[in-house]
């Protein structure tokens, strides 16, 4: 949903995160140039930027991390960038969930445990809110290209209206009882608010994190008491607890989510498989 009249690219922008790389292009088409700190399949939460790497990157004009504090390691970067480059942390400016764990049986240690919840992502309506201040980020650094980034913006967000009332109608299929979403971990929790799915974080906000005894007593009977039909494992993770969990309860184990977008293709990818999967999985 590229404007093509803009050739040269005027703006240098680096991005911490597959998903805002995916944005960036969105919003800046052949006027910016996207530099991947953090590549697709790599872990966003424990990324650790080298010199060579900022050096490789050359002079950046922007860089657009996810912010809300998933990435512990701002500080270290932010002391190796330029310092006429201007770091973004779109996620602050969207409005956030606490913790993102908000299963009583999961005391939530490890990274995450102070506040938010920074998985913003899986909101559509963030990432279209994310959509409009790239654009106004953009336009600031490059204020001659700013209408051709309102332009992809409203392009890109009227693919998003399509995105989001797509889901809509496919959630649709699955019955009120069944709108229950346990995972790996909490990496769902904007889903769920947006979509009317209560989310059950096997292993918390962190997936290192493994639940002690009692708790997977508890998780369980929890699950058989609310007949929950799958478990949903993540990509990327360790499924052996779920295996286990659906060995014990005779709970199917579904195909896996995308959880930190990091290996997906592109964002409205993401969305559409991880809807379909979740459709699949609760009704058939």
């Amino acid at each position: 949903a590229f404007s093509s009249w803009a050739v040269a690219a005027e703006l240098k922008v680096a991005t911490l995160h597959p998903l805002l790389a995916d944005l960036a292009g969105q919003v800046g088409g052949s006027r910016v140039t996207v530099v991947e700190l953090v590549e697709k399949n790599s872990d966003p939460h424990h990324f650790e930027p080298t010199p060579q790497q900022i050096r490789a990157a050359g002079d950046v004009d922007l860089c657009l991390a996810s912010g809300m504090g998933l990435e512990s390691y701002l500080p270290a970067l932010r002391s190796l960038l330029p310092p006429t480059t201007k770091l973004i942390e779109i996620g602050n400016s969207l409005p956030a969930l606490e913790g993102g764990c908000d299963h009583p049986d999961h005391a939530h240690h490890g990274e995450h445990s102070h506040g938010l919840d920074p998985h913003w992502w899986h909101s559509i309506d963030a990432f279209r809110r994310a959509t409009t201040l790239t654009a106004q980020a953009f336009a600031e650094a490059d204020p001659a290209g700013a209408e051709l980034y309102r332009n992809n913006a409203q392009l890109y967000r009227a693919e998003l209206d399509a995105l989001e009332k797509r889901t809509k109608r496919s959630l649709a299929r699955v019955p009120r009882d069944l709108r229950i979403l346990p995972t790996a971990h909490a990496a769902f929790a904007y889903f769920c608010r947006d979509f009317g799915f209560t989310a059950i974080p096997v292993q918390g906000i962190n997936r290192e994190q493994m639940p002690d005894a009692g708790s997977l007593a508890k998780l369980i009977a929890r699950l058989k008491k609310d007949k929950v039909p799958a478990i949903f494992p993540e990509k990327s993770s360790n499924p052996k607890i779920l295996e286990a969990l659906t060995a014990d309860t005779g709970i199917r184990l579904a195909p896996p989510l995308i959880a930190d977008g990091t290996t997906a293709d592109s964002y409205i990818a993401m969305v559409d498989y991880n809807v379909g999967t979740i459709v699949k999985a609760l009704t058939e």
